[in-house]
């Protein structure tokens, strides 16, 4: 067993862990910021790209503020995706392509607020669990 290790992982380990799991939402509000700025959303996109920072604050709510971020960036990837297709089926163009990469990306920024439920992240965040 490592020095310092505590339940068979030292604290090394518990780092990268951890940073493992913050990256999940980082990328995902990178992508988003990305989105918007492509469209020429500037706000959105400085929103998206500084929530990031909130990922250094351990507290409740930095967390839920991150989640409600990532489920609204996850209904705006479900519209785009919705608006894309909609032109691309009008157009007689391939489609399949569309749907799956975006429909990906979705998903990718669901999981990255689902993550926040980790109990490593509950730890961090202080989130407590419900009483009951």
């Amino acid at each position: 067993m490592t020095h310092g290790a505590v339940g068979g992982r030292n604290d090394t380990d518990k780092t990268r862990m951890l940073f493992a799991r913050l990256l999940l939402p980082a990328v995902a509000l990178a992508l988003l910021a990305a989105h918007f700025y492509r469209a020429g959303l500037l706000l959105p996109a400085l929103l998206s790209a500084a929530l990031p920072l909130l990922l250094a604050v351990p507290r409740p709510w930095a967390a839920r503020t991150l989640q409600v971020a990532l489920v609204l960036g996850a209904f705006e990837w479900l519209r785009t995706l919705a608006t894309l297709l909609a032109e691309r089926v009008s157009l007689g163009q391939p489609w399949l392509r569309l749907v799956l990469i975006l429909g990906s990306v979705a998903a990718l920024t669901l999981a990255a607020a689902w993550i926040f439920r980790h109990r490593t992240l509950k730890a961090r965040f202080r989130l407590a669990a419900p009483a009951g």
